[in-house]
């Protein structure tokens, strides 16, 4: 048998090839379904739209909470690996993006993913419960380096945060939330981080609908994250896939389309769609439920205390009792603090401060708050005071409580040496959109991690400057503000 070279054997077969009808219609262009439509529609407006009042006041909110993440985050071990890896880079080139809480100038992909990690070094920034992400270190971050890069305005800024949130957050809802991570192995909150921060990326850089939807290909084409990150002990890996890694990405996806790169038109529909390969029971019409109607940044969660999240309530409820009748600590003679047995589990008698309820209960009672600083002294946790009112706490790993789970129902019974018990129970933590806080208690908690890094002075002008970001001509005013010498 004679054997045909390649060229040779199409040359022979010549029309009489055929391409099977399914070949035929995967090579074939395909037009972007009505959702897409919408999405790429909505996103590409984002940059001009009007936003509700109060959507901007929980953006600035976000930002400070966010900035204020990053600052303080910039003194514990993720945040000083951030800063080695963006110096290492910066003194590669002359950067043009900020990376907060140092002198270092970096390109954006890098300064996104210092800032992101920097943002959570700790268990300090917000978090979107339904999402199960936390949207505001990755979209902040992405959209500082994006709105440096495209030199836009504070206005223009804070409608990238703002769609950031409005989409990143609604990828994860539509894949099926906390089921489809429980399923799947995979992080909700990479994922959601990820199209967040190119979302915002894209907003930034003035993308067209039809440059918005190769954007969401790029970003789904770099979709990653798994829930291996549990079994990290310094929170440094955590960073990264919560954060660091998503804001890279996100950066990364609006400057390639920005350069002109192109791509499928719509990576949420046709055949190996994003859902398919990722979550099959996804319900893609999700993406645009009430889309301009609900923001996501309104939806999303500040917490008051830099704690491990099952702490939150349970220090909710001894400030909630000594308003209703003042004790000191030696006045107590036992603290019982109820949460549900997977709950509490997360904070038992751990050996890191801010994670450990004993320890935060002990710190409550003698301080009457709980600082960031308070809650990061490790050597605090074998002080003969702290270890006393340590003793006094129990907690009860309570099954009555698991029924309201995924709501981290709290209860606290005080007894003191009068025989007087106090009981208090939290259903809904300080922070949460259930029980959101005012503008001043956001701004004492910013100025608490701020201040110790960059000044009191320094804290007061970034304060005042992102309280009027919408005023401000251009993001990269912040500069000096962010950084320090």
């Amino acid at each position: 048998m004679t054997h045909l070279s390649r060229r040779e054997l199409l040359a022979a077969l010549g029309a009489a090839v055929t391409v099977p009808t399914w070949a035929r219609a995967t090579l074939s262009a395909q037009a972007p379904s009505p959702t897409m439509t919408t999405l790429s529609t909505f996103m590409a407006a984002a940059a001009g739209a009007s936003l509700p009042a109060e959507v901007i006041d929980h953006a600035k909110h976000h930002v400070l909470d966010t900035f204020a993440a990053m600052i303080s985050g910039s003194e514990l071990p993720p945040g000083k690996a951030a800063l080695t890896f963006a110096r290492a880079q910066g003194a590669k080139g002359t950067g043009t993006a900020t990376v907060v809480a140092s002198n270092i100038l970096a390109g954006p992909i890098e300064a996104a993913l210092a800032n992101g990690v920097l943002a959570h070094s700790d268990e300090t920034d917000d978090s979107h419960g339904e999402s199960q992400s936390h949207p505001g270190a990755p979209v902040v971050s992405a959209s500082l380096a994006s709105g440096e890069e495209f030199d836009i305005s504070g206005m223009h800024f804070l409608r990238a945060v703002a769609l950031g949130y409005d989409i990143g957050p609604r990828v994860t809802i539509a894949m099926g939330g906390v089921d489809f991570r429980n399923e799947s192995h995979q992080s909700t909150h990479a994922i959601a981080g990820m199209f967040g921060a190119a979302a915002a990326s894209g907003c930034a850089a003035g993308l067209t609908a039809q440059q918005m939807r190769w954007l969401l290909d790029y970003t789904a084409q770099q979709s990653s994250g798994i829930a291996s990150w549990g079994r990290d002990s310094d929170h440094i890996l955590k960073g990264f896939v919560f954060a660091g890694m998503p804001a890279r990405n996100g950066v990364t996806s609006a400057l390639l389309v920005q350069l002109g790169w192109n791509g499928v038109d719509d990576v949420f529909s046709g055949a190996d769609n994003f859902f398919q390969a990722h979550a099959p029971k996804a319900k893609p019409a999700m993406l645009t439920d009430a889309l301009g109607q609900r923001y996501e940044v309104t939806q999303t969660d500040i917490k008051k205390w830099t704690v491990g999240t099952p702490i939150q309530g349970p220090l909710d409820a001894v400030v909630n009792l000594r308003q209703k009748r003042a004790f000191e600590a030696a006045d107590v003679v036992k603290l019982d603090v109820h949460l549900a047995p997977t709950v509490a589990a997360v904070v038992d008698n751990r050996d890191i401060p801010d994670i450990c309820l004993q320890h935060m209960m002990a710190v409550m009672l003698l301080d009457k708050t709980a600082s960031f600083a308070a809650a990061h002294d490790q050597p605090r946790m074998k002080q003969p005071a702290v270890l006393a009112e340590r003793a006094k706490v129990t907690l009860v790993k309570d099954e009555a409580l698991a029924r309201f789970l995924p709501v981290r129902v709290a209860v606290v019974e005080v007894t003191l040496k009068d025989g007087t018990v106090l009981n208090e129970r939290v259903d809904a933590v300080r922070g949460t959109i259930r029980n959101p806080m005012g503008r001043q208690e956001v701004v004492d908690k910013a100025r608490d991690l701020i201040a110790p890094v960059l000044g009191a002075q320094q804290a007061t002008r970034l304060i005042d400057a992102v309280l009027s970001l919408d005023a401000r001509p251009k993001i990269r005013s912040l500069r000096p503000l962010l950084q320090k010498a």
